[in-house]
C-alpha cells in the first residue's frame, strides 16, 4: 500500500528496538524502549509558507532519521507494517 503524506508531513518506518544491551544483557520485549531512529519511506511536498510559496523538505526518501521518543501518529498499513507519519519538524536529525 502506497502513502503520501500532504504538505510537511513525512512516513518514517521505525528501526527496529535494540534486543541486546552493550554488556551482552538480552533485554525482554517489556523492558525495551520505544525506537527513535527510522528509515523515511515516504515525503510530502513540503510546508506552505505565509506568502503561499512552497518550502521543500530539508529530508528524502531513504533517510535515516532521529525522532522524538513520542513523536507521530502510529498507524498499521494493510500488508501489517507499522509506520509513524510524523512532521518535519518532529525530526530532530539526519544520521549520516
Amino acid at each position: 500500500m502506497a502513502i503520501q503524506p500532504l504538505g510537511d508531513r513525512i512516513v518514517v518506518k521505525a528501526l527496529e528496538a535494540q534486543e541486546v544491551t552493550k554488556g551482552g544483557i538480552v533485554l525482554p520485549d517489556t523492558a525495551k524502549e520505544k525506537p527513535q531512529e527510522g528509515k523515511i519511506v515516504a515525503v510530502g511536498k513540503g510546508k506552505i509558507l505565509e506568502s503561499g510559496q512552497v518550502q521543500a523538505p530539508e529530508v528524502k526518501v531513504g533517510d535515516r532519521v532521529l525522532y522524538g521518543k513520542y513523536s507521530g501518529t502510529e498507524i498499521t498499513t494493510k500488508d501489517g507494517e507499522e509506520l509513524l507519519i510524523m512532521k518535519e519538524e518532529d525530526i530532530l536529525a539526519i544520521v549520516k
